[in-house]
């Protein structure tokens, strides 16, 4: 039986779900499925011969390393810098009479889920269920991944802590437990201000923190999941850069040739000097060799992967970044990590040698 946790929002598990789909409710208008599969049929094959009617509103998929979405209706997607593969989540009428509204996320309850980049629609479809009647939220269990998502809509609508939202939940449902990547993740939400803000400097760590366990687990980089090429003509993010006062947004050109190869919003920032320091034996400082590096002394610029380094998207673990027009070397990738200058290291790097290139306005 689902637990009420707000006006208008409980949350459950998979047949706590699948009873109301197939049975109808007086009470819950909306339901948000988190489970590893949007289908609906994965209700069926979990209870034999339970048949649930349904009626496709749409299906969106993730686009582009800043979260832009598209309409299974609008076509071509063939400019997602994510795969157009990627389902961000499927909206549909279902149950008895077509009457519910059900949103459906595929979500696997694992530590190394990206469970940021599902938070907002998830927390969007919540509030707007809550408006129009009731909502259900499950996954399969109903202890993590409905649990995560109800923690974080409970963070970012009463301002509490984590802990004080996860507590408060258990006070509804006391068996809630969201996995430890989900919770690492609750302190990014709030570190960002109860959003998901996709340039920040937390999000872009933690991005790349995902791509690097996905590398080295051994399911490899889809070329689809790296950023976009700001050095393609048409429609790129270069022309749509935002002016700043009567400054132009600077660019990171080829030195050799002057391509565009990145922009403001692709840097990763790192903290000069800190970090594993496992080969500072190999360096040599002048003057006080105990005083603390500062951030001059960063030769390279760290970026996240982009759609023009071709032996990153060829999958190799290490190699040279080079200029996908003039074939200049620019730089260095290593999905294991590399210590920069300054002292700090960078796991994984995707370095652009700051000799090797220009820094000059759009």
């Amino acid at each position: 039986m689902p637990y009420l946790v707000r006006e208008n929002l409980f949350i459950g598990n998979i047949g706590d779900a699948a009873e109301i789909l197939q049975s109808g409710s007086a009470e819950i208008t909306h339901i948000l499925s988190v489970l590893s599969s949007a289908s609906i049929s994965f209700f069926s094959e979990w209870r034999n011969g339970l048949m649930i009617p349904t009626k496709e509103i749409k299906k969106v998929y993730v686009g582009g390393s800043h979260g832009t979405t598209k309409d299974d209706n609008l076509g071509d997607r063939s400019r997602s810098p994510l795969s157009p593969e990627k389902l961000l989540y499927s909206l549909e009428y279902a149950g008895r009479d077509l009457k519910l509204v059900r949103m459906a996320v595929p979500l696997r309850d694992t530590e190394n889920e990206d469970l940021l980049d599902y938070l907002e629609v998830c927390l969007d479809f919540i509030d707007q269920s809550r408006k129009e009647g009731s909502i259900l939220v499950h996954c399969f269990a109903g202890v993590s991944r409905s649990a995560a998502i109800v923690t974080a809509y409970l963070m970012r609508t009463e301002h509490l802590s984590q802990e004080d939202a996860l507590d408060s939940l258990r006070q509804s449902c006391e068996s809630v437990y969201p996995n430890d990547g989900f919770l690492e993740q609750f302190k990014m939400f709030e570190e960002m201000g109860f959003k998901v803000d996709h340039s920040s400097p937390i999000y872009k760590r933690f991005r790349l923190k995902i791509l690097g366990e996905n590398y080295n687990s051994g399911l490899g980089i889809d070329s689809s999941k790296l950023g976009a090429d700001p050095g393609i003509p048409i429609e790129t993010e270069v022309e749509r850069a935002p002016k700043v006062g009567n400054n132009c947004i600077h660019t990171y050109r080829c030195k050799k040739c002057r391509r565009v190869v990145a922009l403001p919003e692709h840097v990763v920032d790192h903290i000069p000097g800190e970090g594993e320091t496992s080969f500072e034996w190999h360096k040599w400082r002048s003057g006080n060799p105990f005083s603390k590096p500062n951030e001059s002394e960063c030769s390279s610029i760290f970026i996240e992967p982009l759609r023009w380094m071709k032996a990153v998207e060829e999958g190799a673990l290490e190699g040279k970044l080079s200029c996908v027009h003039c074939e200049a070397r620019l730089g260095f990738f290593n999905w294991s990590g590399i210590q920069c200058s300054c002292g700090s290291w960078i796991t994984p790097v995707f370095q652009l040698h700051k000799s090797r290139v220009d820094i000059s306005p759009v």
